[in-house]
């Protein structure tokens, strides 16, 4: 989510006469996107601040601006701690960006915004999208848990849903320039519809995504189990485009820890719905979250969650180390467990998540694949001469590409897996079929070089996919 937020700032900024900062061009305008959901997010944004203080002084005019989660948590601490920054804004008026730094420009002062409630949905806002051939599509924003270790409900507010007409039209749209893939983004993701009081609207909103016509595949993140219904799995089964892939949290597999988090379900529960997946669609890879050291989790709390991961046999795991959040009712909780009991702990779940995962990917040797290519995806392709794209169910897989054959980032590749690692597959035989698509037409088209024009110049750097929560730093330029 704070990935697609990102777009939406980038195009808000190219709107307003922005692009982006050359290679090895110091950029008039940086903004930070910033999460809250760990501690070391914190850490990072103050230690960039202090990193770009000189680079600020020693080019009179740039312009630092810091958004997001942690904008909406610290307010005017930031500028306190780091007065050099000229505008801070929150999660609800990420659209009020230009005019604060037009506002910072002309005022010579910082300009704090924080709205408390959310000003415009922000899928209409203008949007930057970093792939030609997938794409973010926000069906909800904001959550209605209060699960004790998360700080995101106060600071994206209640959930606000769209209408699913608003959302078909942005998913046609999206496919009429290209895109193959679209993910569907929400808090609770399959918690859509309580706002207009359909409990069945997720339900149907993947069966009409089945009826976009040139939609391959379809993806959605990150339901919760409390709210995951049997006509979500029967919509993900016989609805073609949706891919065999889930991704559902379990953070613990204690019913006593889960209670203390406020998750409302239990072990039981989750399981079921792991098997309910399997039953309808065999071939579905399932991932999660999981948090370690929760306080009060004790060795037994702490051997439930292993047995859960061995039950449900997950393709990967997000494995987080419990974060103390201020403002949360888990961070005054008795029990907080020592760090190295959760090191430890850490330690032995990675382990068992790393042994499952590759014995699942091991099952996929010898299958035939078709893989959607990707761009940036493989860390080292260059080296290996390989490309890199997801399969259906989202598994990474590296491929030799053949001789003479122009391959593009958007293109469908047809290959058999030959070796599994525990995060990814390599597929290094022939590859058995090309497919050139109109996503690959449009990665081409964006990549042509372009002829030289007199205009403004400043911009974007490209922004990743947070892998630790961590502040996402962009860049402008102008002269």
């Amino acid at each position: 989510m704070n990935v697609h937020d990102s777009e939406r700032l980038a195009g808000l900024l190219e709107e307003a006469g922005y692009v982006r900062a050359g290679e090895g061009q110091t950029p008039d305008v940086i903004v930070f996107n910033t999460c809250a959901v760990r501690e070391n997010a914190d850490n990072r944004l103050y230690g960039n601040l202090g990193h770009l203080h000189p680079v600020k002084k020693a080019n009179p005019g740039m312009q630092i601006a810091v958004g997001g989660c942690l904008a909406q948590k610290d307010k005017g601490e930031i500028v306190r701690r780091a007065p050099w920054v000229d505008v801070v804004f929150g999660t609800h008026n990420i659209g009020s960006l230009p005019a604060l730094l037009e506002r910072a420009r002309i005022q010579q002062e910082a300009q704090v915004e924080i709205a408390e409630s959310l000003e415009v949905f922000p899928s209409t806002l203008p949007t930057r999208r970093e792939s030609p051939y997938a794409a973010w599509v926000a069906i909800s924003v904001g959550c209605n848990n209060t699960c004790t270790f998360c700080i995101v409900p106060a600071l994206r507010g209640k959930e606000k849903d769209r209408r699913p007409g608003e959302i078909l039209a942005e998913i046609e749209a999206l496919v009429a320039e290209g895109v193959l893939e679209v993910t569907l983004l929400g808090q609770n993701v399959n918690s859509y519809g309580v706002e207009f009081g359909d409990r069945y609207a997720f339900g149907k909103l993947l069966r009409a995504c089945g009826g976009v016509e040139g939609l391959e595949r379809v993806r959605f993140t990150s339901p919760h189990p409390a709210f995951f219904t049997d006509d979500v799995i029967e919509a993900m089964a016989e609805t073609p485009n949706v891919m065999p892939q889930l991704h559902m949290p379990l953070q613990s597999g204690s019913d006593r820890i889960l209670k203390a988090m406020r998750r409302s379900y239990r072990q039981e529960r989750y399981l079921k719905i792991i098997e309910k997946v399997r039953a309808a669609i065999p071939d579905a890879a399932i991932t999660t979250d999981i948090i370690v050291g929760f306080p009060g989790e004790t060795e037994e709390d702490f051997q439930q969650t292993l047995h859960v991961v061995r039950e449900a046999r997950f393709a990967g795991a997000f494995t987080f180390q419990y974060s103390k959040r201020p403002g949360t009712p888990a961070a005054e909780m008795d029990g907080q467990v020592p760090k190295e009991v959760v090191q430890d702990r850490y330690e032995r779940l990675v382990q068992l998540v790393e042994e499952i995962s590759w014995a699942e990917n091991k099952k996929q040797l010898g299958r035939t694949l078709e893989v959607l290519v990707a761009e940036g995806e493989g860390r080292k392709d260059e080296a290996t001469r390989r490309m890199s794209g997801r399969a259906p169910d989202n598994r990474l897989v590296h491929f030799t590409p053949p001789e003479g054959v122009t391959i593009r980032p958007g293109d469908m590749v047809t290959v058999q897996v030959t070796y599994a690692a525990p995060h990814h597959l390599v597929a290094d035989g022939p590859v058995l079929n090309v497919r050139r698509t109109r996503a690959g037409d449009a990665w081409e088209a964006r990549n042509a070089p372009a002829e030289p024009r007199s205009r403004v110049l400043l911009g974007m750097p490209t922004i990743g996919r947070p892998r630790d929560a961590a502040p996402a730093a962009s860049g402008c330029r102008t002269r």
